[in-house]
């Protein structure tokens, strides 16, 4: 029995474990591979061509596979969704998609706040213009097309504001020392959280951690927030997700023992049935979000031993924004932790930020929209 004696869908499996070159080549070879890798429905591009994505080395084939007739053009919605902007700006030729294909495009790549600069301009156009605009902004410090960044703020209180500041000098590590200050939280230290991953930002979570004397200081949604109510990591994980260093209390007033475990007060109204979050589409490193990612990336869950973030609680408010990525946001910065507190505020490429709106909290966060008790827009009632 030769190679095409074979079932179709088990020809394509085998398509689909050689690289992009040899693909193309072997498909021309014949007119039944052809229409093997041609069929939408079998698509043995998609695997070689995620390699190549999550790898981002892009050899002169991938960067004109839209030139090729064979290869199915729902590839172009994943390449168009997760490539940087760099490469799909200057070095690959686009494909011809309908106004839907693009659409889907946009909502999979950009936070759905960012659906704003759309206005009356087709899809294609809005999702490079957004393109450019955040390409720009990640190598530059110019604010000239987001003077205002939006952000989040949860409050002990259950209340929530959505707050902005000149972008010009938007500090999240400024502004959380504000509200610590106001708060008599100064001699904490503060806490970032990298909550989700996507193409073009990360959105992050500022806060402090602290042993409360009394259930009215600790934040019981910053604490649903980062650990989406009914999902746990694996006690078999736990070891890919321990803290790389240990730090003490620096509350000055000891926890009281009385107080039950955390975890028995952090419930929420009704434990919702998840889905994988797919618009916008997340990095690699939150494939499974809002589920635990494995691979040691997904830090929202800061385990050591048996204690969840070294035993301490979410306290006063939590601030909630995007950090736009640039050529060097994910390198290594001076001797913190990767991934975790100051390496993701401090150091090269990590100056830029974007509005976070409420539309952004409820797609990537819909479980706190029941949670929250109340929406302000500005400061106001609650804001701390």
């Amino acid at each position: 029995m030769s190679l095409q004696d074979l079932p179709v869908e088990l020809i394509a499996d085998i398509l689909g474990e050689l690289d992009l070159k040899s693909l193309v080549t072997v498909a021309y070879l014949s007119q039944r591979f052809r229409s093997i890798a041609s069929d939408s429905s079998l698509n043995p591009w998609r695997r070689p061509i995620l390699r190549i994505l999550h790898s981002r080395v892009y050899e002169s084939e991938f960067k004109h596979l839209s030139v090729r007739s064979i290869v199915p053009r729902q590839n172009w919605i994943e390449i168009l969704s997760i490539a940087p902007a760099p490469f799909l700006l200057f070095e690959a030729t686009l494909p011809n998609l309908s106004s839907g294909e693009w659409e889907e495009c946009f909502k999979r790549r950009f936070l759905p706040g960012w659906q704003k600069w759309k206005k009356d301009c087709p899809w294609k156009e809005a999702f490079l213009k957004i393109m450019h605009r955040v390409l720009h902004r990640s190598v530059t410090p110019c604010t000239i097309d987001e003077a205002w960044t939006k952000y989040i703020v949860l409050n002990r209180n259950g209340s929530a504001n959505e707050l902005q500041m000149s972008s010009r000098n938007f500090n999240p590590l400024a502004v959380l020392n504000d509200m610590k200050l106001q708060n008599n939280l100064s001699h904490l230290e503060t806490r970032v959280r990298l909550v989700l991953e996507i193409a073009d930002v990360r959105v992050l979570a500022f806060g402090t951690l602290n042993r409360p004397t009394t259930r009215r200081n600790v934040n019981q949604n910053a604490h649903l927030f980062l650990h989406p109510p009914g999902i746990e990591v694996d006690d078999s994980k736990r070891d890919a997700i321990s803290s790389e260093r240990q730090v003490a209390d620096h509350g000055v007033y000891p926890m009281n023992p009385n107080l039950s475990p955390a975890s028995a007060y952090f419930s929420c109204k009704d434990v919702p049935d998840y889905d994988k979050l797919t618009h916008p589409c997340p990095a690699k490193i939150h494939a499974n979000y809002p589920f635990y990612t494995p691979g040691g990336s997904d830090k929202r869950w800061i385990i050591t031993g048996d204690d969840e973030e070294e035993g301490l609680e979410w306290v006063g408010g939590l601030m909630i924004t995007a950090q736009i990525i640039g050529p060097h946001t994910h390198d290594p910065s001076d001797d913190w932790a990767p991934l975790q507190d100051l390496d993701l505020a401090v150091g090269a490429g990590r100056h830029q930020y974007a509005s976070f709106t409420w539309s952004d909290l409820w797609t990537i966060a819909p479980w706190m929209e029941e949670n929250i008790t109340k929406t302000i827009d500005g400061p106001g009632l609650g804001i701390f």
